[in-house]
C-alpha cells in the first residue's frame, strides 16, 4: 500500500525512504537491494545475503537481470522488481545545500539516526553512523543527475554496508501495529459521520445555494505593511475587502511553516466573496532558525495576530479605504498546521507544560514516530513565568477552524478543555506530519464546548488544503508535488465548510447552519478524496474502535505514523514536510 503522503514524489527523503522500503520489500519484510559503494549485505540472525552494486546498476539502466541480481527474483513479485528499477534512477533535483541544511536540523539528525540503527557500515568508521549516511546524501545531491538511489550508493564512502533485518524488521512491525489502530480510529469517524446523516432530518441541498461557488461580492486586495517594533517582527500582510455597504466580519488565516500568505489566497478570496474582510499575514518568523526563536514562534504567531487586529482597529477608522467598514469585534481565525496551533491559541486553548514535559523525555523522543512532537517540544525552551503573564487569547475570536493543528503535547487534554468558543478541526487521513489519530482524532474528543465539529479527509494528507503559492517562495519550489492527490477537491471542501461555520457562529447568521452537518457533507463527497464530518466522538467512543482506552492513552503517548503509509514511505513523507520548512527549523 503506497500512499507516499498523497504521491509526493520530489524530496531528498524519497531516497532517504526508499533506502529503507528497498529492506523490507521481500521475504523477512526486504528486498536486498540497498548497498554499498560496492557491495551491500543483509543479515538476518544467521543468514548472510550480499549483492554488487554494478548489478543493480545494470539491471536499473537496461533491465537485464544478472545471476547474482536472479538469485532474489524468486522472492519479489514481477511488480516490485519493477518498482525496484524506478526507485534506482528517479532523481530528485535538490539543492546540496537544503539538504545540509535539513540533515543538521534536530529532526534531519533523528531521521538519520533511526536509519542508521538498521543501517551500518561492515567495517569500523571514524565518526557514528548517522555521520556517514549524512555525508553520502549530500554528496549524492550535488550530481548533476541528481540525488538518486544509485548516486548515494556510489557516494557512501565505505565498501560495504550491513542491514540489520531483524531491526528493520522489528521498527516496521512495531508501526504496522499502530497503523491498525489509526486505520480502525478513521474507520469510526466515517461510520459515525454516516450515522449522524442519516439520523439528521433529509435536506435537499440542491436546491440550496452551492457555497463552493463564488458568492456575489467583488473584493479588493490591499497589501499591508506593519512592523511591531516590540518584537521586531516585519509583518506584510494581505488585506481581501468585499465591496459591502455595512461592516463586514473579519476572517484570518494564519499560515504553517514553509508556506505564506499567497497559499491561502484562494479561501481568502472565496470567503470575502460571501461578505467577509480576510485578513492573510505573513509570519515574519518563518525565516528563524535557532532553537529560542523556534519556541518563541509558540507566542509569536498569536501575538502577530493579535497585533495586526489592533492596527486594522486603527485603520478602520483612520484609513479612507477601509472607512468603517471593517467589523473587528466579530472575528473568525482559521490556520492550518502551526497556523492550526495559531488559531486554537486565540480561541482559549493554553500552553500545557505539564504535558510537554511528560512527553518529551528523552526515552519517549527516541521511540517517536511522530515528527510533530518533535516541534511541540520545542516549547519547553519558554519560560513558563513569562508565558503566564501573555494572555494568547482574543476576545474577538467567535469561532476558529484548525486544519491539520499539532494539539496533543503543546496543548494536550487540559489546554483544549480551555476552548469555549465554537471550534472546527480538520484532520487528514495520510497526514504523516500531524498524525490525525493523536492530533486531531483524539484531541477532538477533549473539548468540553458544546459547539465543535470534527473533519476528516480521507486520503488528504499535510498539505491538500494549501492552494498554490507565488513562485519562488517554497523552500525547495513548486509544493504541488507534495499535496496529495485532488488539491483542488480539498479546497473546495475547506470552501464549503467554513463559510457556513463563519456565517454561523461569527456573523450569527442561522440560515446557513443546516450545512454544518454530516448530510451536507455527504452531499459533497466524492471519490478518491471524500470527507466525513462529525459533531460528537467521546474518548470512550475511541477506545472502543481501538480496542481498549488504556491502548489509546499508550499509543497517544507513542505517537504512531497514520493508517495508509508504511514504514519506509511513512519517513519519506516526514522528511519531504521537513525539507519544506527548513529555513524555519
Amino acid at each position: 500500500m503506497i500512499s507516499l503522503f498523497g504521491n509526493w514524489a520530489s524530496t531528498l527523503v524519497k531516497i532517504l525512504l526508499l533506502l529503507v522500503l528497498s529492506i523490507v520489500l521481500s521475504i523477512f519484510g526486504m528486498s536486498n537491494s540497498v548497498l554499498a559503494a560496492e557491495q551491500v549485505y543483509g543479515s538476518y540472525s544467521a543468514i548472510k545475503l550480499a549483492i554488487p552494486i554494478a548489478s543493480l546498476e545494470n539491471y536499473a539502466q537496461t533491465g537485464v537481470i544478472d545471476d547474482k541480481l536472479a538469485i532474489y527474483q524468486q522472492y519479489l513479485p514481477a511488480k516490485q522488481f519493477q518498482e525496484l528499477r524506478r526507485i534506482l534512477l528517479t532523481p530528485v533535483k535538490v539543492n546540496p545545500v537544503v539538504v545540509s541544511q535539513f540533515l543538521y536540523t534536530p529532526q534531519g539528525e533523528f531521521l538519520l539516526q533511526r536509519l542508521a540503527t538498521a543501517i551500518k557500515s561492515r567495517s569500523p568508521q571514524p565518526q557514528p553512523e548517522y555521520q556517514t549516511l549524512r555525508s553520502a546524501f549530500i554528496s549524492a545531491a550535488g550530481e548533476p543527475g541528481g540525488l538518486t538511489l544509485l548516486n548515494l550508493l556510489r557516494k557512501y564512502p565505505t565498501n560495504s554496508i550491513n542491514i540489520d533485518l531483524a531491526q528493520s524488521m522489528g521498527i516496521a512491525g512495531e508501526l504496522e501495529q499502530l497503523i491498525g489502530e489509526t486505520s480502525r480510529a478513521i474507520a469510526e469517524v466515517s461510520k459515525k459521520s454516516y450515522l449522524e446523516a442519516t439520523n439528521q432530518e433529509p435536506v435537499n441541498f440542491s436546491q440550496l445555494p452551492d457555497l463552493r461557488q463564488q458568492g456575489q461580492f467583488s473584493v479588493q486586495q490591499y497589501t499591508l505593511n506593519y512592523s511591531d517594533l516590540s518584537r521586531r517582527r516585519e509583518l506584510l500582510t494581505d488585506l481581501y475587502v468585499p465591496h459591502v455597504e455595512s461592516p463586514a466580519p473579519v476572517i484570518v488565516i494564519s499560515h504553517g511553516l514553509g508556506t505564506d500568505s499567497s497559499n491561502f489566497r484562494y479561501l481568502a478570496n472565496h470567503l470575502a466573496s460571501y461578505g467577509f474582510a480576510v485578513v492573510v499575514p505573513n509570519h515574519s518568523g518563518n525565516d528563524k532558525a535557532n532553537n529560542s526563536t523556534v519556541a518563541a514562534e509558540f507566542i509569536d504567531r498569536p501575538l502577530d495576530v493579535k497585533y495586526i487586529l489592533n492596527e486594522l482597529e486603527k485603520a478602520n477608522k483612520s484609513d479612507s479605504r477601509f472607512g468603517g467598514l471593517l467589523n473587528l469585534q466579530q472575528v473568525g481565525v482559521l490556520g492550518q498546521s502551526l497556523g492550526g496551533y495559531t488559531a486554537l491559541a486565540l480561541a482559549g486553548a493554553e500552553i500545557n507544560f505539564a504535558q510537554l514535559r511528560k512527553d518529551c523525555q528523552p526515552e519517549i523522543l527516541q521511540d517517536t514516530w511522530n515528527i510533530s512532537l518533535l516541534l511541540q517540544c520545542r516549547a519547553l525552551a519558554l519560560n513558563k513565568e513569562s508565558v503566564s503573564k501573555v494572555n494568547l487569547r482574543d476576545e474577538r475570536v467567535k469561532a476558529a477552524i484548525a486544519i491539520n493543528p499539532i494539539t496533543s503535547s503543546i496543548f494536550g487534554k487540559a489546554g483544549l478543555s480551555q476552548i469555549q468558543t465554537p471550534v472546527m478541526l480538520v484532520g487528514s487521513s495520510d497526514d504523516t506530519v500531524a498524525p490525525a489519530l493523536f492530533e486531531q482524532i483524539l484531541p477532538f474528543s477533549w473539548f468540553a464546548n458544546s459547539s465543535k465539529y470534527l473533519v476528516m479527509l480521507v486520503g488528504g494528507t499535510h498539505f491538500s488544503t494549501i492552494g498554490n503559492g507565488n513562485r519562488g517562495n517554497e523552500v525547495l519550489g513548486d509544493i504541488s508535488p507534495v499535496i496529495g492527490d485532488n488539491p483542488a477537491v480539498a479546497r473546495r471542501y475547506m470552501n464549503a465548510l467554513s463559510l457556513p461555520f463563519f456565517q454561523t457562529y461569527v456573523v450569527g447568521t442561522s440560515q446557513y447552519s443546516s450545512y454544518l452537518n454530516a448530510a451536507y457533507a455527504q452531499a459533497i463527497s466524492s471519490q478518491p478524496l471524500s470527507v466525513s464530518f462529525v459533531q460528537s466522538l467521546t474518548t470512550t467512543e475511541l477506545a472502543q474502535a481501538v480496542d481498549t482506552e488504556t491502548r489509546v492513552a499508550k499509543l497517544a503517548l507513542k505517537k504512531s505514523p497514520n493508517s495508509i503509509v508504511n514504514f519506509g514511505f511513512w519517513m519519506l513523507d516526514v522528511g519531504v514536510t521537513l525539507l519544506h520548512v527548513v529555513m524555519f527549523l
